[in-house]
């Protein structure tokens, strides 16, 4: 068994934008450097229901599928198979819960987990992953900031997507 992947991080929207942000806005925060068509324009789409693909559509209309829901409960809970850059048949598991720890501020935990499904090159995978998440995490959580002087990273924050 390896060891799943957690991080735990909170973010200044409420929880309903939190979740909104990460699956119907995720174009607006994932980082360019971690799309697969190395397209600038392409978009991250997450279909809202168990068996949605999550994919990247580039702007010439290719699609490149990331992963498959598994659980869709929003606001509070989402899970997939994950296998972005990999077959699918080595697609791990990813959790997220949004908890409300105030009305303008959210816990995040992410659980990362089905590294053995790997064989031989899961620790490894783990280990990549770790690094992958410490550079997602971050304009995600800038992402759901807001402040009365405009948003950050020149993308609307929660109250101007009417979240």
């Amino acid at each position: 068994m390896i060891e799943p992947l957690t991080k735990q991080f909170t973010v200044e929207c409420n929880r309903a934008a939190a979740f909104a942000l990460w699956t119907e806005h995720t174009t607006l925060w994932w980082p360019k450097s971690h799309k697969m068509t190395k397209d600038p324009s392409a978009v991250v789409c997450f279909e809202s229901r168990v068996g949605g693909r999550i994919y990247e559509r580039a702007s010439d209309g290719r699609e490149i599928d990331w992963g498959e829901i598994l659980v869709w409960e929003p606001p509070e809970r989402l899970a997939y198979w994950w296998h972005i850059g990999a077959d699918q048949q080595d697609a791990t598991r990813v959790e997220i819960r949004f908890s409300s720890l105030d009305t303008q501020m959210t816990a995040v935990e992410i659980l990362h987990s089905g590294w053995e499904r790997l064989g031989d090159k899961g620790q490894s995978w783990r280990d990549r992953n770790s690094t992958g998440w410490a550079r997602v995490v971050p304009p995600y959580q800038e992402a759901c900031r807001g402040s009365a002087g405009g948003p950050r990273m020149g993308a609307p924050g929660p109250a101007a997507l009417n979240l």
